[in-house]
């Protein structure tokens, strides 16, 4: 919970320092990454379900939206790079769908970096709950978690083609390029 409030520390900056262009920011949270990426002078917007998340990302500078990334977004495939840091590559609970709305999202040969579980044998669809701060259980939500062996194999399956996969301070990462978009097909007027 520290490292998710505070200040990016050096794996979440060497990640930011990887982002291309404009960056989508899914699950936010209290909007560390934002609000450093508009401190660099980036474009970034964060998304976030908690609307307390994204008040916490506005007042720190950042921008944010409260939203799914499953929801209509502003700027659907135009977004260069997608950021799912802190185990958000378990959003929903599938993360082969959630694989497949981020390809809409992105740019065509966009650039995903997502953090998995340094757990390389992990990969498992469970349901949690966020406990609030009297103890009080929140509703429960589909989750996932994913160590890179699982992503990757996740990603290959889906058409991503992996770029990269590193370690900083014991997290680990990975940049996925989208699978190609198929041209809309042509109409075709018979001939009279």
């Amino acid at each position: 919970m520290e490292r998710w409030c505070a200040e990016p520390d050096p794996a979440d900056l060497d990640v930011l320092g990887r982002c291309e262009g404009a960056v989508l920011d899914v699950g936010c949270g209290p909007g560390r990454l934002v609000a450093a990426l508009g401190a660099q002078g980036r474009r970034a917007l964060g998304i976030d379900v908690s609307e307390a998340a994204v008040a916490h990302t506005v007042r720190r500078g950042g921008r944010a939206l409260r939203a799914s990334v499953f929801d209509p977004l502003p700027g659907t495939g135009r977004w260069d790079t997608a950021l799912l840091m802190d185990g958000n590559i378990g959003i929903g609970g599938d993360p082969a769908a959630l694989l497949h709305r981020m390809a809409r999202v992105l740019t065509a040969g966009g650039l995903l970096l997502a953090e998995t579980v340094p757990y390389p044998d992990v990969d498992e669809r469970l349901t949690v709950r966020v406990t609030g701060p009297y103890d009080t259980p929140g509703a429960p939500f589909p989750w996932a978690r994913l160590g890179t062996p699982a992503l990757l194999r996740r990603a290959r399956a889906s058409g991503w083609r992996a770029e990269d996969r590193w370690s900083t301070d014991g997290r680990t990462f990975v940049a996925l390029r989208p699978p190609p978009r198929t041209p809309p097909a042509t109409p075709t007027t018979p001939h009279r």
